[in-house]
């Protein structure tokens, strides 16, 4: 149940307490560029989650097997070259490059899925489609997971990478959903000319983000009533 505990809470921090836009401000781009419409905003939002999906479960893989300190096969391929069995490899070096062709590589499976079977959703993406691919957001997803593979004390299960990432994925969703909302109800009002466009979107992103600060503590306070629960 500790496992169950854990998860519950992983994913109520990357979706709500610390939504990766409106907390730490990463894949705005795609956030404010294809908010215009809530169907539009759903759809970057489903892609984004599949490629987070798939980039988080990668990265894991990758980065447990291959590039933290002391990963298995780096150093077994250490010691068949003679080296000194001693010796911690330290691949992490490479993250970024491998995390970079990780997502590209998502991207493209994504744009070539929607562009045969959603042609529509394909051509109201436009250029932020192929742009997920420098979304910082997925990169940012895939860093937290390397964050923690390198403690050998608490290293995260696939479980908990991909809890991560899918909540990650989910978060983005609900933030961009609700901002298209937003904004097409402000499509009907009367905004000063000085703060029409980007200024309007940017003033609401920064109230939604002090909303979304109001779920700050849930995670404890779910861990609380779950424990007693299952006491």
């Amino acid at each position: 149940m500790d496992t169950l505990i854990t998860l519950i809470q992983i994913a109520i921090g990357a979706a709500l307490i610390n939504n990766f836009v409106l907390h730490y401000f990463v894949g705005i781009c795609p956030f404010l560029g294809v908010s215009r419409r809530v169907d539009t905003a759903f759809g970057m939002g489903c892609a984004v989650t599949f490629v987070i999906s798939i980039a988080g479960t990668l990265s894991w893989v990758f980065t447990y097997f291959i590039l933290r300190p002391g990963a298995p096969l780096p150093g077994w391929v250490w010691r068949a070259l003679g080296g000194d069995p001693s010796t911690t490899v330290d691949l992490s070096v490479l993250s970024y490059i491998v995390y970079i062709f990780v997502i590209a590589s998502s991207v493209q499976f994504v744009e070539m899925y929607v562009r045969k079977f959603f042609p529509p959703l394909y051509k109201s993406f436009g250029v932020y489609l192929p742009l997920i691919t420098t979304n910082c957001a997925i990169l940012f997803a895939c860093l937290e997971i390397l964050k923690h593979l390198q403690d050998p004390t608490k290293l995260w299960g696939l479980h908990e990478a991909l809890t991560l990432a899918v909540a990650g994925g989910v978060g983005f969703t609900l933030a961009i959903c609700l901002m298209a909302g937003i904004r097409e109800e402000l499509d009907m009002c009367d905004v000063p000319r000085p703060l029409r466009g980007a200024g309007i979107s940017l003033i609401v992103a920064g109230i939604m983000a002090m909303a979304f600060a109001g779920f700050a503590g849930m995670d404890k306070g779910i861990e609380n009533a779950l424990g007693m629960l299952l006491k």
